[in-house]
Order: structure tokens, then sequence, then C-alpha cells
């Protein structure tokens, strides 16, 4: 089979919403020349985690898409920079500067850290910033420019003419009181500069321009194009798929209605409503769904602090259609699910390489050579070796792996930075050594018996056979229970690794200190 065959007919998610576009365009291609995906961005705040997470599940889709089809592919990360700014961030400085400057575009809100022309443009390049860090191929597009620019004019002409009809949708997801001064155009006071909420009095098709009450009680007439009016979100939304023929956005359940109202909308307006992809929300430890104000959950620069952004897109990657936990203790098994992922793609074919994550994390330029050792056993080895210092876990990295090093092996070595932090951070503060039962002293003694018999060259396997056939001797009903008593009594922690590879890694001759220690 061909490759196009292949992802044509492969299960992974990415390739299952490629063949949604696939079939959209089955008969005729676009008449733009080329398929778009599009993300949203809002710029009264830094980008976070979600950010993230459309982004790179975007491309992946945009990637599988590639595969089965010859149209071109644009990706769009479009600011609303337009939006009027509502409140004051918290986390910004010069506060009082921001309050003279509520309600105006973000564009036109000076920049309280000094360093852009506005507030707007100074999260823009945050965000662009933020999408260069990952690598990621796609287009920044301002509303501002948009609108200002005229971009948007002739749909926004459209929305004038058809003004009636998407009253109609709105409405009827608004309740009494809101639906009484409820428009789809905000003006923009030419008197005061902010985005205003008021109705609209008059409209007027053939100047293209509507009336409206300012803030001075004056009745104002402004054109619905060139800047001098946005829309709200949801007619924009709308709006924007229509003016640009954006064919692909995804976007969270809790925008189910929004993206139903939107649909509508862009029918009126003579668009085709994109497909989408709608993933579930995240959920903190408790099973919270995540929010920034709440500051529950992780946020992806404590994510990246601890682990690497490979492991982050295979959270992403994972189950969209799924809430998921985001919290601290899911950081070692997503390294280590990343690190097998990408190992397994050196010998699978196409059939077994298009349903593996690691595929679609890299776009199908799987790197190689990233760690011979699983992030769980570098966690280990931090907390019997008792250091926050590289060199002295590389010495010991370097007896069980000759070949590996700093420089030939940098992925590890990074991995080795990210466990020291996460250790003294998460796992050190939370540390419970407790003493044997008298069945487990036994075992233990007898595993020690047993080391010291051993060569100092032996095998992980070779390790791991004696620590089960020790576990079996001494009636263990689950070798699971044999194992938690050695995590629990040795490294004072419910779980661990594999117990041959981590005695190879920290060497025989510690591992008997260690166990000396904790049994006496």
């Amino acid at each position: 089979m061909t490759d196009k065959t292949i992802a044509m007919q492969a299960k992974a998610w990415p390739f299952e919403e490629a063949r949604k576009l696939v079939a959209r365009y089955a008969h005729k291609p676009p008449a733009k020349g080329y398929v778009l995906f599009e993300t949203g961005y809002g710029p009264s705040g830094l980008p976070h985690i979600g950010t993230f997470g459309e982004v790179v599940r975007t491309t992946m889709v945009r990637h599988a898409f590639t595969l089965m089809s010859d149209i071109p592919t644009r990706l769009i990360c479009f600011s609303d920079d337009m939006d009027g700014l509502r409140k004051v961030p918290e986390n910004v400085p010069n506060k009082d500067m921001l309050r003279d400057c509520l309600g105006k575009p973000l564009t036109q809100v000076p920049d309280p850290f000094g360093t852009h022309d506005s507030f707007g443009a100074h999260n823009n390049a945050r965000l662009r910033s933020f999408l260069d860090q990952f690598g990621f191929e796609y287009e920044f597009k301002s509303s501002t420019a948009a609108y200002q620019g005229g971009e948007f004019d002739a749909t926004l002409l459209k929305v004038l003419e058809k003004y009636d009809e998407m009253m109609e949708v709105m409405l009827a997801t608004l309740g009494e009181e809101r639906q009484q001064t409820y428009s789809p155009f905000l003006p923009i006071s030419p008197k005061t500069g902010r985005v205003l909420q008021v109705p609209v009095l008059e409209r007027n098709l053939k100047t293209g321009t509507i009336i409206f009450e300012d803030e001075d009680d004056t009745k104002t007439e402004v054109p619905v194009t060139g800047g001098y009016c946005k829309l709200q979100w949801k007619p924009d939304w709308a709006m924007r798929w229509t003016a640009l023929g954006v064919d692909y956005e995804m976007s969270g359940k809790d925008l189910d209605s929004s993206f139903e109202a939107g649909g509508k909308i862009c029918e009126i307006l003579g668009g085709q409503t994109p497909e989408r992809l709608r993933y579930e929300m995240f959920l903190d430890q408790h099973g919270q769904k995540i929010s920034k104000s709440k500051g529950n959950g992780l946020s992806i620069e404590e994510w990246l602090a601890y682990a690497p952004p490979e492991s982050l897109a295979l959270y992403m990657f994972q189950k969209p259609r799924t809430a998921k936990k985001l919290y601290f203790d899911v950081l070692p098994r997503a390294v280590d699910e990343y690190l097998t992922f990408a190992e397994k793609t050196l010998n699978e074919a196409p059939e077994q390489l298009y349903e593996n994550a690691a595929y679609h994390i890299h776009g199908g330029k799987i790197p190689n050579n990233l760690s011979p050792l699983s992030f769980t056993m570098l966690l280990n080895l931090a907390g019997v070796a008792n250091t926050e210092d590289k060199n002295v876990m590389w010495g010991f990295i370097s007896k069980y792996a000759p070949n590996a090093s700093p420089a030939a092996t940098p992925y590890l070595d990074q991995l080795v930075g990210y466990a020291i932090r996460y250790y003294q951070d998460h796992i050190k503060p939370t540390k419970n050594y407790r003493a044997p039962t008298d069945v487990e002293r036994k075992a233990l003694e007898d595993l020690q018996a047993s080391l010291k018999n051993m060569p100092h060259n032996a095998s992980a396997e070779d390790i791991q056979t004696i620590v089960y056939d020790v576990g079996k001797r001494h009636g263990f009903a689950e070798l699971r229970q044999w194992f938690q008593a050695m995590y629990e009594v040795l490294l004072g922690q419910a779980t661990g690794p594999r117990m041959g590879g981590f005695i190879a890694l920290y060497g025989v001759d510690n591992t008997l200190k260690l166990m000396a220690e904790k049994l006496a």
C-alpha cells in the first residue's frame, strides 16, 4: 500500500480529523487554493497551556492532511487584539495606567511593560515567541490589522445586510435583559476610543454605516468597515470563518453553543462552517475544571520546568476528546511514555508508525538516540544519590551506559536536569520510609546475600531474575507486594523503578550499602 492509502485508513485521531477535510474537498478543490487551519488567541493575557494544546493538535491534523492530499495548507494563529480591555490583569506592572484605558482596544492600550507600542502588541509578541519556542509553522494575523486594513470589509457589509437574520440567531442565545441592548456591532467611540456595547439605533445599507448613542449621549454615525466597528465575539468568529475561508478550527466543549451559533451565522453570511474537533477540558487532581483565575492545575511554565516539551505534546495527543487530570504527578509517566513511543518508531512499518504518538508529535521527523534510561529511573537515582549535581548523576550513568555522555546524548543530559529538579521539589518532600515486616526483612536479607554473590558487571536482566526468585522463595502471593515492599523500605515511596535496572544503574555495592542502612 502507498503512504496515502495507509493514511486514509489510519485510526489515530489526527487522521480521522484530516479525513473530514479530504471529504470536504473530494469533488472540488477550495477556490482560494489552499485549506486553511485556524487557532484563536485572546491577548488580554499571556499564552497558556491551552494555547499550546490548540496549536500542537491543529498542527498534527494539518500534517496528517498533507499525507492524504496535495492541496496546499496554511495555519493562521489569530489574535483578537481589537477586543476591549475588560479588566486590569493582576500579573502586570503599572496597573493605574491600564485602569485609565478600560474599554479601549488592546492595541490602543499602553504597554505596562514599556517594551512595545501597546499592550496588545506586547502580548502578541509573547504569543509569537511562545509559538516559535516550539518550532510551530504558522502565520500570525492581528484582528486590528485585518479590521483596519479592510480585509473584513466585504463581510462586514454582509453582516449589515443580514443584520436581522443574525440577530434572530443571537437573541435566541441571550437572556431577556441582554436582548434589549444586544447588537452584533461594537462601535468604537470617536470621542473616547472605547469599544462600546450599545444598541444600534439605525442602519444605512447604502452608506454602510450605523448610528448609535455615544458615551456623551449624542447620536453618532460610523462606518461598519475600516476598523470603526468590531463584532461581538460570536458573530466575529463566524465573520472571520467566512472572510478568511477557515476550513478547520478546534475548540473546547465549553464553546459548543458558541460554535453552533457561529455555524448558523457563517451560513447566513454565505460561508461554510469549519470542520471541528471538540476537545474535553483539563481537570486538577481533585477532578475540578482548571481555571487560570483559580490557579489550580499546571501552567505551561511549570510543566516545562520539570519535563521536556515533547512530553507535553504527548499529553495533548492522547485522548483529546476525554477529560484529563493535569497536575504534577502526570509528568514522569508522560516523559517515559514519550520515550517508549519514540523508541518504537525505529522499527515500525508505516501501518504502525502512523498510529504512533511520537510520529505525530514530530510531524514524521522523529529524533533518535534520545535516552537509554527512563525518566522514572533517573528520578530514583536522584533520590538515592541524594544530589543536585548532574556530574554525580553522570558518574553512575557512565558506568551503566558507557556510550552515553552529555555530548553524545544531550537529550539524556536534559532529562538528568529535569529529574533532579522534579525529585527535589516534588518527591523528596513526600518521602516516607518504613521498617520492613519480619517476612520482608528475611526476603531483603536473602536478596542481600544473593547480590553479594553476583559479579559486579551483572546485567539488569540477571539482577531482575534474582529479585524475582527471592520474592517467590519468600511466599509473596503477588510479586507486586514484594516490589512495593522494596520501594517503601529502600526508597521511601509507594512506586518505583524496575529493580533490576535500578540496581545495575546504582551499582550492586551501592545498593548493598543502601539495604544495610535501611535494614538497620
